[in-house]
């Protein structure tokens, strides 16, 4: 008995160490992000199979979160600083936010991205089940999720992962 025991603490680190590994190595690869179909406020769609080929921010948000609210200048700075480069952002605003008042916020703000309206709830179920705003996803050009956030983002560590996955610039 006390060599099975000393043989199996012997074993343990080891497999303790490929248990993390494979755990570590599973969630650092990026996931799909889930086909979508967002309805902008203007009455386009886009999908998310469209974005392709773009670094894109989905951000789900609320005109009642008073830290979405804060967080809108920054990203506004960030699609201005990113956009001629094949950068996007989509606003996704909650099903329980009236849709007049995210119209009227999305003008008087006048939000430089695309601002969709998640009439539903099935976009925020379809995105992890979305239930804190904000949360934002980024997306490389692939269509897959590199990064969530919860909260407002470093917006510093924010840019550099964007600079990191857009297209180099040849010159």
């Amino acid at each position: 008995m006390f060599s099975t025991l000393t043989r199996i603490r012997s074993v343990l680190p080891r497999f303790a160490a490929m248990v993390c590994a494979f755990w570590l190595s599973a969630c650092s690869q990026p996931a799909a992000a889930p086909q979508s179909t967002f309805l902008l406020l203007d009455g386009q769609t886009l999908t998310t199979q469209a974005l392709k080929g773009k670094v894109v921010l989905v951000n789900f948000w609320a005109t009642t979160c008073t830290s979405c609210v804060a967080e809108m200048p920054e990203l506004s700075a960030t699609y201005k600083q990113f956009a001629e480069r094949g950068f996007e952002t989509i606003a996704v605003a909650m099903s329980y936010d009236r849709p007049a008042y995210v119209a009227r916020f999305a003008q008087t703000r006048q939000l430089p991205f695309k601002v969709a309206y998640d009439q539903s709830g099935t976009l925020a179920k379809a995105w992890d089940d979305v239930r804190l705003t904000p949360t934002s996803f980024l997306l490389n050009t692939e269509g897959q999720i590199v990064k969530r956030y919860v909260g407002a983002p470093d917006f510093e560590a924010l840019h550099q992962l964007i600079t990191d996955l857009l297209p180099k610039v040849a010159g």
